[in-house]
């Protein structure tokens, strides 16, 4: 069998649909989008049409979306930027444990520029404590933030009941929604968060491209000082071509999500099922099934059966509390992850050890840390499945698992 791609959380593959609708503002309408001859129009029409159509499928107005150069770039501006120009409602900012690098990086800066970082803990599914959240942001908070969906695990956190408690307290909410925004039918109205971010890459577009959304009204200082580009705020020439993509990429992912959630649902819970049965010692990092994000932390266990049902019949709207469907995260007793993931890339499979930001690391999975997982079971191998892999390639997949743990076990 060729090489099976399950790392999908890192980036997918540009679609060549979405290539096609770039390809002219490469070389033909070529034009920087802030000169004011009709080369320079032409450009600025295919981005406010790029603007429009984001906006559109996030339920936003086209003024409260900016373009960047990528997730990072947004996560970055969202929380820097919104914590300085928010500082008079309080210096604390609040980030959940299981964050991007791009957040909890972003806050380290913060805390050396004066701001008092608390980091808001997680259960052992990687879901948000909410009464620890809720006290912490009550303690004079002016910003949070909360990831949509983490990128190690897959656990989808309750972002309503966030938004609810940051807004009681007059914080704003941020929401690193890069792994989410392709997965999920995600709309403003139904994530009341005051920012929020995405990366084109993470869902059939171009890398190099992303956007952060930002409420109308919600105070934000410039990230990239320079020319007068994204209404003053981001300067910078304008990746016409990004944008444009980025827009085509989100309106197919949209379309096509009945697809992915049957195709990578199905193919990663098949995979996730052989795993537990066929290979003892294995540890699911994360929720097990999905779950609605408006039940109750203490009643999860209790609804699992009932909410995952449900969800199941669910097209639409704001995403669960639970896993991500096509996102599957092990540790395995007795094998460690980083030879791990050298044996399955030798044996044809591509998977992960968490954040691609973060390859390279030695250090154990600061998320699975969080979670309480310890010594190697902190060093997890993420499978993360695209609406291309068939039941095979995940049969095929947990065939070189097992023969890659049994090794390791000197089996």
């Amino acid at each position: 069998m060729k090489p099976v791609y399950l790392d999908h959380a890192a980036t997918t593959a540009a679609d060549a649909r979405v290539l096609k609708e770039m390809l002219p503002y490469f070389c033909e309408e070529f034009g920087n989008a802030h000169s004011l001859h009709s080369f320079g129009r032409r450009a600025v029409a295919a981005v406010d049409g790029a603007r429009d159509a984001v906006a559109g499928l996030l339920g936003a107005k086209a003024g409260e979306i900016y373009f960047t150069s990528g997730g990072t770039e947004a996560d970055n501006w969202a929380l820097r930027g919104a914590a300085h120009a928010n500082a008079a409602r309080g210096k604390r900012v609040v980030v959940s444990a299981v964050e991007h690098p791009a957040v909890t990086e972003a806050a380290r800066l913060l805390a050396g520029e004066g701001f008092e970082v608390a980091v808001c803990p997680v259960d052992a599914e990687g879901i948000l404590d909410l009464d620890a959240f809720e006290r912490l942001v009550g303690e004079g908070a002016c910003l949070a933030a909360v990831m949509a969906v983490n990128n190690e695990t897959g656990a989808v956190q309750p972002l309503a009941e966030a938004a609810r408690i940051c807004h009681a307290r007059g914080a704003l909410l941020f929401c690193d929604a890069v792994q989410a925004a392709g997965a999920y039918a995600l709309r403003v109205d139904d994530i009341p968060a005051d920012l929020l971010s995405l990366s084109a890459h993470k869902f059939g577009g171009p890398k190099g491209v992303g956007a952060l959304y930002v409420r109308a009204g919600t105070a934000i200082a410039p990230l990239i000082a320079g020319g007068h580009q994204e209404r003053g705020l981001r300067g910078g020439t304008t990746n016409v071509p990004g944008a444009v993509g980025l827009a085509a990429a989100l309106a197919l992912a949209r379309k096509e999500l009945p697809l992915a959630r049957e195709s990578a649902g199905k193919a990663c819970e098949h995979f996730i099922s052989r795993v537990l049965a066929g290979i003892p010692g294995a540890h699911l990092n994360g929720p097990r099934a999905a779950q609605r994000a408006d039940t109750p932390p203490a009643l999860r266990a209790a609804n699992l059966d009932v909410a995952a049902e449900e969800g199941a019949k669910e097209e639409e709207g704001a995403p669960y509390c639970g896993r991500l469907y096509s996102i599957a995260n092990f540790s395995f007793d007795g094998a460690d992850g980083d030879r791990l993931l050298a044996l399955l890339d030798r044996a044809g499979v591509a998977a992960s050890g968490g954040a691609a930001c973060s390859s390279g690391s030695p250090d154990p999975s600061p998320v699975l840390l969080a979670m309480g997982r310890s010594g190697a079971l902190a060093r997890g191998v993420r499978f993360s499945f695209g609406k291309e892999n068939t039941l095979q390639e995940a049969d095929f997949a947990f065939e070189c698992l097992r023969a890659a743990v049994a090794r390791l076990r000197g089996q």
